[in-house]
């Protein structure tokens, strides 16, 4: 008999596993990575028994939600942000922020690409501008073309790139370099402050919905649920 029961526990835990699982996929903050969060967004209980889930389910899901919610309260508890208007507000500014900084990135690497795409198509022109100066004054001979292709085709390249590009005096290798180094280092240093914000942007959008879900829940209010988490997690 303890054997069987042994067995059971054994596969109501894998049961739960397997429903957590198949939940986590379906979330939109969730990423594929299983690792320990402070909490989770909130299971749409009735959306999932209407694609046919059972029992076992439904009232795991239920322990599931009472137990991020008891988290996102803590959480809300220990960073003062019990008024859901400012929760609301800083859940806003926190994506903005991330957005930003977001922006920042793209941008240095979009410039970083124009870089050294001007920078090829420099080194490039130099290197065949004689050729083609040639190829100019033979008259743009085929002959020439045949022995020079290569080189022609290059120049002329860069030279399509400058004027699509705007440019009326070519920039130096130098100060391309330089500009390219400072935007290097301008993306290094932007990317911890843009992974902590899009952190806390989660986290603080997370929470958000949460207690928007769960507000939205007639049944429920926060101060019940406060006065009575502790019993809802024993039980």
């Amino acid at each position: 008999m303890k054997g069987f029961f042994r067995h059971k526990n054994r596969k109501n835990a894998k049961q739960s596993e397997e429903n957590e699982a198949n939940v986590l996929s379906t979330n939109p903050f969730y990423n594929g990575e299983r690792s320990e969060k402070e909490f989770e967004p909130l299971i749409n209980i009735q959306a999932k028994m209407a694609e046919g889930r059972g029992p076992g389910f439904e009232n795991w899901a239920k322990k599931h939600n009472l137990k991020q919610i008891a988290k996102t309260v803590l959480y809300l508890q220990q960073h003062d942000l019990m008024d859901f208007r400012v929760l609301a507000e800083k859940a806003a500014l926190a994506a903005e922020n991330r957005d930003r900084l977001s922006k920042e990135i793209k941008a240095a690497e979009q410039r970083m690409k124009e870089i050294s795409l001007l920078e090829k198509h420099i080194v490039n022109y130099v290197k065949t501008k004689d050729t083609y100066a040639a190829y100019r004054k033979a008259g743009y001979s085929k002959a020439f073309r045949a022995e020079h292709e290569e080189a022609i085709r290059l120049c002329k390249e860069a030279k399509a790139f400058f004027d699509a590009s705007g440019l009326q005096k070519l920039p130096t290798i130098k100060s391309l370099k330089a500009e390219y180094a400072a935007l290097l280092e301008k993306k290094k240093a932007l990317y911890p402050e843009y992974k902590k914000a899009r952190e806390e942007a989660e986290k603080l959008q997370v929470a958000n919905a949460n207690v928007d879900a769960f507000l939205h829940d007639k049944s429920h209010t926060v101060e019940a649920f406060l006065e009575n988490r502790t019993r809802s997690f024993n039980d």
